[in-house]
């Protein structure tokens, strides 16, 4: 009997986005936002939000927590939200939506951001933009990429065995090779801040398990969001407590744009 092609169901597509964690939720709503914002002329949000290097000083820090927000184009837009979703989901899920917030918001967008600064400006002397949410998706890649080293050092391809912390590395090479405007050297940066992470060297910058049980208790975080994950997951569950029906809801491109002044532009992934 002939196989046949996996069909398409929007059932479980749609089940699936129900099903997402607050933090997930929050991120894809912005970068949605950011795009629909991008369709009008009179604020041009990329030259607004980008990491580029000579633009970056006192008063534009905040560009290095917008940039992986920012994208060139819906396709652009579309696959970087595609690869980030399930891979937010899992350290959400994992980890809890405080300690997500914290790390996504920190050290998971400005520490990349300053090595490719670091490297870009001060070492290449470049002035190239980078922007999209792949700089996010590198980085939970090497944490993932440690995680199943630990488990599994080696996968074998006929003789030869390979470490498994690798296939990043490998899925990066073949990113810059086939996809125009990408950035290796971003996507570098956060990789290698994904593997520090997944090595256990960042987890003093995140915040103490016992300040986010308190703040979680003070302010009844799992009472009044729904969709929220509680850091304490032996004791609440995968997704803490989940709304149920009668519960109320409360608070819940292709190619360069035209920036010749800043020099090239590239985009973080496709």
């Amino acid at each position: 009997m002939a196989p046949t092609l996996p069909s398409f169901n929007p059932g479980r597509l749609r089940s699936y986005i129900f099903r997402l964690p607050l933090f997930t939720r929050i991120i894809l709503l912005f970068t949605i936002l950011f795009w629909i914002l991008e369709l009008q002329s009179a604020w041009n949000v990329v030259l607004w939000g980008a990491l580029v290097p000579e633009e970056v000083n006192l008063g534009t820090m905040y560009r290095l927590n917008t940039y992986p927000l920012i994208h060139l184009g819906f396709f652009h837009m579309l696959l970087n939200t595609v690869a980030l979703a399930p891979l937010l989901e899992r350290f959400e899920a994992d980890h809890g939506t405080l300690l997500t917030a914290a790390m996504f918001v920190g050290p998971f967008s400005t520490l990349p951001a300053a090595a490719y600064l670091i490297i870009e400006r001060g070492i290449l002397r470049g002035n190239t933009a980078v922007m999209g949410a792949s700089v996010w998706v590198f980085v939970l890649l090497g944490a993932e990429a440690i995680k199943a080293f630990r488990v599994n050092p080696y996968f074998a391809i006929g003789t030869n065995k390979i470490p498994t912390w690798t296939t990043p590395i490998v899925a990066l090479v073949f990113i810059t090779a086939l996809v125009p405007n990408t950035s290796f050297l971003g996507h570098l940066c956060a990789l290698s801040i994904g593997y520090v992470y997944g090595l256990g060297y960042l987890k003093i910058l995140a915040p103490p398990e016992k300040v986010l049980r308190w703040i979680e208790g003070k302010l009844n975080l799992l009472g009044r969001l729904p969709y929220y994950v509680s850091v304490d997951q032996k004791t609440y569950g995968r997704y803490g407590v989940l709304p149920t029906s009668n519960a109320p809801l409360t608070g819940a491109g292709e190619g360069s744009v035209p920036m010749t002044y800043m020099g090239s532009t590239e985009r973080l992934g496709n």
